[in-house]
């Protein structure tokens, strides 16, 4: 496939000022004061970001090309999901060191193998964070998971064509697996 570099032709508006209106353990919301200059007209309005941390997602593989979900309550749909393990970047954490340290808490399972998916923005329309996509390969339980207090997970290990009819019918709907799933694919299946 070749790659061609698209030109964004939309012009960045200026911040005018910024306030933080309320802070929480995993995201800030801010006020912005937004401006945009024109040769036509000037616009000028508030807009609220959220500033989170940069987050992490995991498609980890074991040696037989079984994929390891987990299954955990989603307050926000307040249903349950099935996803690949993923988690916010610890302060002072390279994105790398909390996508071992992720696959690790949630599921018992290490790699010593580990391949960049890139990153993708995880909503930029009021997010100000991008989430890191990895391939864990050759992944060997080591020990019992270690989740955060209010985490309850359960491990599967599936076959990957299965894991993919599950995101094909809509079991796996979460957006951001989603695209974790889309650059593994554009990279090693097609």
């Amino acid at each position: 496939m070749s790659r061609k570099n698209f030109e964004f032709s939309v012009k960045p508006w200026s911040i005018v000022r910024e306030n933080k209106e309320y802070s929480t353990s995993i995201f800030k919301l801010l006020k912005q004061r937004i401006r945009l200059e024109s040769a036509t007209e000037v616009l000028e309005g508030d807009f609220y970001i959220l500033d989170a941390p940069e987050w992490v997602n995991v498609m980890p593989l074991t040696a037989d090309e079984e994929i390891i979900l987990v299954e955990q309550y989603r307050h926000g749909t307040q249903e349950p999901t099935l996803e690949i393990p993923g988690g916010m970047v610890d302060d002072g954490e390279s994105p790398l060191d909390g996508a071992k340290r992720e696959l690790l808490e949630e599921t018992g399972y290490r790699s010593d193998t580990w391949e960049g998916l890139g990153k993708v923005s995880s909503n930029p329309s009021i997010m100000n964070n991008y989430t890191h996509m990895y391939i864990a390969r050759d992944c060997e339980f080591v020990g019992a998971q270690n989740p955060d207090e209010y985490e309850r997970i359960e491990v599967h290990k599936v076959a990957l064509d299965n894991f993919l009819s599950y995101v094909e019918d809509g079991t796996v709907h979460h957006s951001i697996v989603l695209a974790a799933v889309a650059r593994y694919l554009l990279k090693h299946k097609m």
